[in-house]
C-alpha cells in the first residue's frame, strides 16, 4: 500500500476529525414522521434514534451538516453510518421475540444476516452516506485547496460477542462471530463502494466485536483483491474506555486493546466518546506512550447533562482547552470531539490546534510488495 494522503498530513500537523452526528441532527428538530419520510412512513417501530435512516430521508440535512464540519476546520468527516449493519438495523425493522417469550439468539441473527431487505437497506445506507460525505468532502476540498478525508464509520452494534446476557448461562452467546463478522463485511464492501477513503472502527466496548470487524476488513480486503492491487484502505481504530481505563464490556485495559489490534497496522488508534477529555486523560497518555502509529483522540464534550443545549457538560472553549492540554503534552495526532460537540466545537478545537505540532511519530509501518518494513 503505498502511503496515503492523510500520512503526510499526520507528519505535518495534528488533522481535525468532524463532532457528533446525533448531537448535530438534535439541534435541527427533526420528527418521526421526517425521518420517516413517504418510504418508512409504515414501520411499526419509532425510527427517530435511528439516526442513520436520515441519509436516505433527509439528504440535504445530513449534506449541510457535513459542509458545517468541514467548513468548521476537519480534515476528517465520518459518514453517517454508526449503526449501518442489519444487525443493528434489525432492532428498528423485526420483532423482538422476547416480547412473546423467547429469545435473541444465533438462530434468531441467522435470519437476520439472511433478510434480504435488510442487507439492502444496509447497504444503501452506508453507500449512500458514503456519496454524501464523498460529494462535500470533494466539493470543501476544491473550494479551499486543501485535502478533506471520508471515513467510513463502523459502529459497535447492539450485540456483544464477549458477554452472556443471560446471569444463568455464563457461556451463552446472542450472535457467533462469523455472523457479526458477515454484518460487517457487508458494511465495509458498502462503504469502499460509496467513495470511503479510510475505514474507522469506532467507540469500541467490545474487543471481540473490534476484532469481528477488523477480521471482515482484512477479508473483504483479500477477497475483492484489493491488497494485490494496492488499494487498501487504512484502517482507524478507536475505543471507548469507563473509569478505569477498560473497554467496557470486554474490560481490556488500554495496553491490552492495543496489543490486541495493533497486529492490524492500522494508521491510527486512539480513544473517543467516554466520559470526557478529562477523565480520558490517563489513558491517552497511556495508550500514546505504548502505541507505535497516530494517536487519535475525539471525546465526549464532558458528561451527558440534560439541561444543557448539546445534552454534555463542555462548551467549545472547554473542548478546544483539553485537546489543547493533550497536544501541548505530545499525545495526539487527530483531534476532534464526540457526543456533545457540535461543528462550533469542531471550530473551535481546530483554532486551538493550528500550528501546534503533533505527536512525533517513532516510525511509521508500511507494507510494501506484500512484506511489512518499519521505517524511521
Amino acid at each position: 500500500m503505498h502511503n496515503h494522503p492523510l500520512e503526510k498530513v499526520l507528519e505535518d500537523r495534528i488533522a481535525i476529525i468532524d463532532g457528533a452526528m446525533g448531537t448535530t441532527i438534535r439541534t435541527y428538530g427533526m420528527t418521526e414522521s421526517d425521518i420517516r419520510a413517504d418510504r418508512f412512513q409504515h414501520a411499526t417501530k419509532d425510527l427517530l434514534n435511528n439516526g442513520d435512516l436520515f441519509s436516505l430521508t433527509q439528504p440535504k440535512m445530513i449534506g449541510d451538516i457535513h459542509r458545517r464540519f468541514l467548513e468548521a476546520g476537519a480534515d476528517i468527516i465520518e459518514t453517517n453510518t454508526f449503526g449501518a449493519t442489519s444487525i443493528a438495523q434489525s432492532e428498528f425493522f423485526v420483532e423482538d421475540p422476547r416480547e412473546r417469550g423467547g429469545r435473541k439468539d444465533p438462530e434468531f441473527y441467522q435470519k437476520i444476516i439472511e433478510d434480504k431487505e435488510l442487507r439492502q437497506l444496509a447497504w444503501e445506507i452506508n453507500e449512500t452516506s458514503a456519496r454524501q460525505c464523498r460529494e462535500w468532502a470533494d466539493r470543501v476540498a476544491g473550494e479551499t485547496g486543501r485535502a478533506r478525508f471520508v471515513a467510513g464509520a463502523i459502529g459497535p452494534l447492539t450485540v456483544s460477542l464477549s458477554n452472556s446476557p443471560d446471569a444463568d448461562d455464563p457461556g451463552f452467546r446472542v450472535v457467533t462471530f462469523d455472523q457479526v463478522k458477515t454484518a460487517y463485511a457487508e458494511q465495509v464492501r458498502a462503504l469502499i463502494a460509496g467513495g470511503s477513503d479510510l475505514l474507522l472502527v469506532e467507540t469500541i466496548f467490545d474487543s471481540l466485536n473490534a476484532k469481528a470487524a477488523l477480521v471482515a476488513i482484512r477479508e473483504v480486503f483479500d477477497e475483492d483483491g484489493l491488497s494485490a492491487s494496492g488499494r487498501e484502505l487504512p484502517v482507524m481504530i478507536s475505543a471507548a474506555v469507563g473509569r478505569g481505563g477498560e473497554t467496557l464490556i470486554s474490560a481490556q485495559t488500554t495496553e491490552a486493546f492495543w496489543t490486541a489490534v495493533r497486529h492490524v497496522k492500522p494508521l491510527s488508534v486512539g480513544l473517543n466518546c467516554s466520559l470526557g477529555p478529562e477523565l480520558m486523560y490517563p489513558f491517552l497518555s497511556e495508550l500514546s506512550a505504548k502505541a507505535d502509529v497516530a494517536i487519535s483522540c475525539y471525546p465526549n464534550a464532558g458528561l451527558p447533562n440534560p439541561l444543557s443545549p448539546t445534552g454534555f457538560d463542555l462548551g467549545p472553549e472547554d473542548m478546544a482547552r483539553w485537546l489543547k492540554s493533550f497536544a501541548g503534552e505530545g499525545m495526539i495526532n487527530i483531534a476532534g470531539g464526540c457526543c456533545g460537540n457540535t461543528p462550533e466545537h469542531i471550530a473551535a478545537i481546530a483554532r486551538a490546534l493550528e500550528g501546534v505540532h503533533p505527536r512525533e511519530l517513532r516510525e511509521r509501518t508500511r507494507r510494501t510488495g506484500g512484506e511489512h518494513e518499519v521505517s524511521a
